[in-house]
């Protein structure tokens, strides 16, 4: 009693849907004449749903199958429309960095309050400097493009000893740059008595030659851009 039920449900509700000619398929299939394993409407045509398939039976096997049911369906398709692509944070961040904000990222840790003469180690004072002047404009303005660390030195010394010297203390902020959290790329160069700032004379003391030369005992920090 129960499955005869269910089979006038489901048969009532097959040949609501069959009625709705804006959802079904128009084309007719006629069941088997000796046994059919679809639900057939009054006339004996296939009972379809509201997307055109053929309804079966419980006892429904693949032998059963019918032309018209079981081949290719061709339902009205909606044209499908591609959602619009999402912009990729990652290539909007590599859009070039302005002249303007560049420069003011480029910066430069003179005298010997960044470094002893002779030395290739931070004071205090540069790294104090560093930290309150240039971390926060690499982390908020600069972008994400190489940063290029350039050391120099003052012409005392054989060349061969400042080239060493002056990577070495390039090496230093840079390394400290890092430490800060600073993810960008860095590039280190070491310029060694190369491109000095100051114009002292041969003629003074060492001491006070020392001295004068303190400006050239230096480490530039520039933004090269995207």
């Amino acid at each position: 009693m129960r499955h005869i039920i269910a089979l006038s449900l489901l048969l009532g509700s097959a040949l609501g849907f069959a009625a709705n000619s804006s959802f079904a398929q128009t084309t007719d299939v006629q069941a088997a004449t000796e046994k059919s394993a679809y639900l057939q409407d009054g006339r004996g045509p296939i009972v379809r749903s509201q997307d055109g398939l053929c309804w079966r039976s419980g006892y429904w096997e693949q032998n059963d199958a019918v032309t018209g049911c079981d081949g290719t369906l061709t339902p009205p398709v909606m044209k499908a429309i591609a959602p619009a692509l999402a912009e990729n944070p990652l290539v909007a961040n590599t859009e070039k960095v302005p002249a303007a904000i560049v420069a003011q990222c480029n910066v430069t840790l003179s005298s010997d309050q960044t470094f002893s003469f002779g030395k290739a180690t931070l004071t205090k004072i540069a790294k104090q400097r560093i930290d309150q002047e240039i971390i926060g404009k690499l982390t908020n303005f600069c972008g994400s493009g190489t940063i290029i660390v350039t050391g120099y030195t003052d012409r005392i010394g054989s060349a061969k000893y400042n080239q060493k010297l002056s990577k070495q203390r390039a090496t230093s902020v840079a390394a400290y740059l890092k430490s800060k959290g600073i993810s960008n790329r860095i590039d280190v160069v070491g310029a060694g008595e190369s491109d000095p700032v100051s114009s002292c004379s041969k003629k003074l003391s060492h001491k006070r030659l020392i001295d004068c030369l303190s400006p050239d005992r230096r480490v530039v920090i520039k933004m090269q851009g995207n």
